[in-house]
């Protein structure tokens, strides 16, 4: 077979398959949302599943690291009181009196533990099969110094949120249930934003580049995300992600 018409076929199999071609990849089939800590004993290997779900290239995957286990003796240095309010908010949502760690949240709809990847790709796929995954188109492009975002049509109405996060960190923790150890993270949240209000029309949206951090390691996720009656997050139905120095995602 000729060089050339090999290479053809490779390429149309690499596009068919979703793989990332110049930055860009196909359309998201679910967001998984982490709740965890430095300081829970737990959690590493749901960081590192973490990790694993962002390298799919499918699936939209933050890092939310909440504050309630500071008291152990060492204080999460990516924590905040913001993460765990959301994750309450999350509770409130799906009818559960309380919280853990490592929780992963699935678009914005069920929970499962955090640590088994093959389980919570289960539960996209049963969410998506159930017309609970991602229904609303959504793209994100940087244009120059700022964040163009679309969003296709639609019931009902939703939020547009932007989560804001480091792309990769590690740190050294010293003290409490993982002292010791070289912790690694992928995709950790450090700011949430609403920017706009969706009513099942299609929009535009445009956001100011720079608040997506100087580092060329940072990125956002775009989540149009449905929101209860006290304003607590629910159902995610539609995301995708963009990271600093790429066209799209």
């Amino acid at each position: 077979m000729p060089f050339r018409f090999r290479s053809v076929i490779l390429l149309a199999g690499l596009l068919y398959a979703g793989v990332a071609l110049a930055g860009e990849v196909r359309a998201p089939k679910g967001v998984v949302e982490l709740f965890t800590s430095q300081g829970c004993s737990s959690c590493p290997p749901a960081d590192a599943t973490l990790g694993n779900l962002a390298a799919q290239g499918d699936v939209v995957a933050l890092s939310y690291h909440v504050d309630y286990w500071n008291y152990l003796g060492w204080t999460d240095t990516l924590s905040s009181r913001e993460n765990t309010e959301r994750q309450y908010g999350y509770a409130k949502t799906l009818g559960r009196s309380g919280v853990y760690t490592p929780q992963a949240i699935i678009n914005g709809r069920d929970h499962v533990k955090g640590t088994d990847i093959s389980v919570i790709n289960s539960k996209i796929m049963e969410l998506g099969a159930a017309g609970k995954g991602l229904i609303v188109p959504v793209t994100a492009a940087m244009r120059g110094d700022q964040i163009e975002i679309e969003i296709g049509a639609g019931k009902g109405q939703a939020d547009v949120v932007v989560a804001y996060f480091t792309k990769h960190q590690q740190v050294e923790v010293t003290k409490g249930e993982n002292s010791g150890k070289n912790m690694e993270y992928w995709h950790a949240v450090y700011d949430v934003q609403s920017v706009g209000t969706w009513d099942g029309q299609s929009m535009k949206l445009t956001l100011p580049g720079k608040l997506m951090g100087k580092s060329k390691k940072d990125g956002c996720a775009i989540l149009l995300q449905a929101s209860g009656p006290g304003g607590e997050p629910a159902a995610i139905l539609g995301a995708t992600i963009l990271m600093a120095g790429r066209k799209k995602y």
